[in-house]
């Protein structure tokens, strides 16, 4: 007995969920006296800008006539509903200055997250028989998150500024309020600003991780337990959690650009 439960001890740290989401180093490169590691992460997020860069044009090159077809009809409606329902009710006449970004953000975010549902090391393997660290989930890591999170945060400082000046923005986070609880306020609002960035951040994060740990553990089962009764439902709930795993890539996408499109309007309105 004790054998069997070292057994399947070793098998869960073989089949460790976390494997499928963590970062694994495909090179170092050498600069001067700093290692710098190339990682698969960083790899998916190349491949994605890439398929952006080819896959959009060309959706926009195959229109024919003045109604679009096929996906370059999916393309327009997202772009559409993107710009009038997300963006506009917030940007107002302001909206066409800033959803190049916003439009930006969603596609690059959504490609992420597809392409880390994609076992591409996987497929490699199938082909090469050759062990890689290929794929991933870019998404499912805090520095690509955070970095995402530090890009919207810089747009919707620099919309501030842009559009109504250094002072008049900066006293944004000093509202007219007695002087005794002014410092209070000051440091208040000089916090939440910082908080904005974080939640992005995190919570783009924390939904991809969890989604693939859940998917990961699920499929472990058939290893772990090694017969066609855990085989089964266990193939069936991992299949309902991929559905709702690319639910939530086109969810997550979507809040982190709706988001976005609230910070900016706070910035740049008169009101606030």
């Amino acid at each position: 007995m004790k054998w069997v439960s070292m057994e399947i001890y070793g098998t869960v740290l073989a089949i460790n969920p976390l494997q499928d989401v963590s970062s694994k180093t495909l090179f170092t490169v050498h600069l001067g006296g700093l290692d710098l590691a190339f990682t698969n992460h960083m790899f998916m997020v190349m491949l994605s800008a890439l398929v952006l860069m080819i896959v959009l044009p060309l959706s926009v090159r195959s229109r024919r006539g003045f109604v679009p077809r096929g996906f370059t009809n999916v393309i327009e409606t997202i772009c559409v509903f993107l710009r009038e329902d997300v963006a506009r009710p917030f940007l107002k006449d302001r909206t066409d200055v800033y959803i190049g970004v916003l439009w930006s953000l969603f596609f690059f975010i959504l490609t992420m997250n597809l392409l880390g549902m994609v076992p591409l090391d996987k497929i490699i393997w199938f082909f090469t028989r050759k062990e890689n660290h290929l794929g991933g989930a870019a998404t499912a890591n805090l520095y690509v998150t955070g970095a995402l999170a530090l890009s919207s945060f810089v747009v919707f400082h620099l919309a501030g500024f842009w559009e109504g000046g250094f002072w008049h923005y900066g006293a944004t986070l000093a509202p007219k309020v007695p002087w005794p609880v002014m410092p209070f306020i000051f440091l208040m609002e000089l916090l939440s600003t910082f908080v904005r960035m974080f939640s992005l951040a995190i919570r783009l994060f924390a939904n991809i991780l969890a989604g693939h740990i859940l998917l990961a553990m699920l499929l472990g089962f058939i290893v772990v337990f090694k017969t066609f009764l855990a085989a089964g439902p266990s193939i069936l709930m991992a299949l309902g959690t991929s559905l709702l795993e690319l639910f939530v890539a086109f969810l997550q996408a979507y809040i982190f650009t709706f988001l976005t499109a609230i910070f900016i309007g706070f910035a740049i309105s008169e009101e606030h």
